[in-house]
């Protein structure tokens, strides 16, 4: 058994394997680290190509699209290793990024999962969108990163260089220890995209486990490479699984007093998107919203399965005002200045 498994999924994504496995191989190679791809039912050539141009590395092939999710759960269930990278597949890595995070998992057994600092390939001075340098949820669930508030993505000039505890790691690149991810499940199925490692990392706190970034790691991430931001489908996954994550994880009567706060502020957004003239955007804020009602019987269900539920405010990472103030109205729009 290896240490360390670094797992890729893939779905029809030849094109980021071709650009940035050589870099996942050259700083990824140890006889403790296994690289493998999992491929969620491509219909491209991704298998073919890793087959000829990869032949050291794992393939594991799913016989359908499961999503972020099922993908994922799927094919960890065939590894076998002591830490598990979740990678994304338009992520190019630099020297020695596994090595920190390792050590650091290495150290602390109370450090559940943990991720580097995520800065954009298109742009290697700026933070990236999706993770930044740590993960952060405010009162009403909106989540955020130091470096990257909203629409608002700051230059990195090792203003957030400091380790830190953090409310939830990105799962563009998330190492977590293959006990916990068995233990609690994996990652909720349901959510399909978006969201479920905020969730999954809400967890490992309520476990009383640490979410940790090390900045001194850093990877590059192109992002969405799935589905682009301002996508009606990820409109629709985002808002959904928004209010399932704080429905599924906030102590009662707290998750229906902020689901209701949720379902105002979702509403004027949805307003705010017909103006503009977005009416997919709008539609898919109802769909959400509807489909957010279907799930509630078995969001109550999965509510049960989680032990000791935590208050909000006892959470690291967690932020006691309303960023959609601060951004919006106060015109804060740095992670600093929050």
């Amino acid at each position: 058994m290896k240490k360390v498994a670094v797992v890729i999924l893939n779905w029809n994504g030849k094109n980021w394997l071709e650009k940035f496995l050589p870099s996942v191989e050259e700083h990824t190679s140890h006889e403790d680290y296994e690289i493998i791809v999992a491929d969620n039912g491509s219909t491209d050539d991704s298998i073919a190509f890793l087959k000829e141009r990869h032949p050291k590395i794992s393939i594991i092939a799913l016989d359908k699209n499961y999503g972020f999710t099922g993908g994922y759960n799927r094919a960890l269930k065939q590894v076998a290793a002591k830490y598990f990278v979740l990678l994304n597949s338009d992520i190019e890595v630099s020297p020695k990024w596994l090595d920190i995070l390792t050590l650091e998992m290495d150290k602390d057994e109370n450090l559940g999962a943990c991720q580097p600092k995520i800065l954009a390939y298109n742009d290697k001075k700026s933070f990236e969108y999706a993770g930044a340098s740590g993960g952060f949820i405010d009162k009403y669930g909106y989540p955020f990163c130091r470096g990257r508030v909203f629409f608002t993505t700051e230059e990195d000039v090792k203003q957030y260089n400091e380790p830190m505890e953090v409310f939830w790691a990105t799962g563009a690149c998330l190492m977590v220890r293959a006990d916990l991810y068995k233990k609690i499940g994996g990652l909720d199925e349901d959510f399909f995209a978006h969201m479920e490692e905020i969730d999954f990392c809400w967890q490992l706190q309520h476990l009383s486990y640490k979410i940790k970034v090390f900045p001194s790691a850093v990877v590059y991430h192109v992002g969405g490479g799935t589905l682009a931001q301002g996508n009606p489908r990820k409109t629709y996954l985002n808002f959904r699984n928004n209010l399932a994550l704080l429905f599924k994880n906030l102590p009662f009567p707290n998750n229906i007093i902020v689901v209701f706060q949720r379902l105002i502020l979702d509403g004027i957004a949805g307003i705010q998107a017909m103006t503009k003239g977005a009416f997919k955007e709008t539609l898919a804020i109802i769909k959400a919203h509807f489909s957010f009602y279907l799930w509630i019987p078995s969001l109550l269900k999965k509510r049960k399965m989680i032990p000791n539920k935590k208050k909000f405010f006892e959470l690291k990472g967690s932020h006691p005002k309303s960023i959609v103030f601060q951004y919006f109205l106060n015109k804060k729009k740095k992670f600093s200045e929050l």
